[in-house]
């Protein structure tokens, strides 16, 4: 499988009952498929996976498949604190369909890198699905070096990376390992710019769950080579990366989605957006609304 451009992490929708909104992840899906977006990835940590029950993450997924229908490859987030639980947790995305596997560092245990090195082969080998491996320290609290991933990068049925730090000398690293059967994905959308003017194949991205035009536009301009027109772009979605990093995510882009008119929430203990960022939510909504519409416009 080769992965390249915008790939959306799509956060879960709720209804105001607290349960899952499958006509606004309907809608949700669609709005990918119609930006171009090359890819989702289905519950996980946007898609608050942690606040999901086994069987809704299998509803939830089994759904994104359904819809998709080979139109759009769907990840499915998976990744425990154990190598056993994620070989399951793999091999019972697999049989739901699930097209590849985004698989996070063990959170929580802080394993050694040889102890990375062998949970993930392990994971590759034994899952059923192609993984791409995910490193965001500052939820997991551990950090994948990129020695490590260059010994993992060798293995056939790993696919690339997620890399969530935003320092640009971790990224200069990776890219090195960027070849045909190994991508590099920036996890960090505020710097996705400069990662893929650097060489990176694309964004595993929060922000476009909102503007999935914008996203699969400015991938293609950085992608293309043209720095001035995807670093304008950018500029214009500088608001949006800023607000999304208000409150914990995915709090900040749920409270989006919903003035979209997609979910009305979050599930405990995550909280609603504190009330001293409801008006910039509003003024944001009706900004990027513009910004969405001059993207698809120029696609067309």
């Amino acid at each position: 499988m080769q992965l390249s451009g915008s790939i959306t992490a799509l956060a879960t929708p709720f209804t105001a009952a607290g349960d899952i909104d499958f006509p606004a992840w309907t809608r949700l899906l669609q709005a990918q498929l119609d930006a171009g977006t090359r890819a989702v990835v289905v519950a996980g940590s946007t898609g608050e996976a942690a606040a999901l029950l086994d069987d809704e993450y299998d509803a939830l997924l089994r759904s994104a498949v359904a819809f998709s229908a080979g139109r759009m490859p769907v990840l499915a987030g998976t990744g425990q604190s154990n190598t056993a639980k994620t070989i399951r947790f793999n091999q019972r995305v697999a049989a739901l369909g699930a097209d590849a596997a985004l698989v996070v560092v063990p959170p929580y245990v802080r394993p050694s890198q040889a102890g990375l090195v062998a949970h993930f082969r392990a994971v590759a080998d034994e899952g059923g699905l192609p993984v791409l491996l995910y490193n965001v320290p500052g939820r997991t609290g551990c950090d994948m070096a990129a020695q490590t991933t260059g010994e993992l990068s060798l293995h056939p049925n790993i696919i690339g990376i997620k890399e969530a730090r935003a320092d640009a000398e971790r990224m200069e690293a990776l890219l090195p390992l960027r070849r045909d059967g190994f991508a590099v994905f920036s996890g960090d959308d505020p710097t996705a710019v400069r990662a893929m003017l650097a060489g990176a194949d694309g964004v595993v991205s929060v922000a476009s769950n909102v503007v999935p035009a914008s996203f699969a536009r400015l991938c293609a301009l950085a992608q293309a080579g043209d720095a001035a027109g995807a670093r304008a772009l950018d500029d214009r979605l500088a608001e949006l990366y800023h607000f999304l990093g208000l409150e914990s995510n995915p709090i900040p882009v749920k409270a989006l989605l919903a003035l979209q008119g997609i979910g009305h929430g979050l599930r405990l203990p995550l909280q609603p957006l504190s009330s001293a960022h409801v008006a910039q939510a509003h003024r944001l909504h009706a900004t990027i609304a513009q910004l969405e519409e001059c993207s698809r416009n120029i696609a067309a």
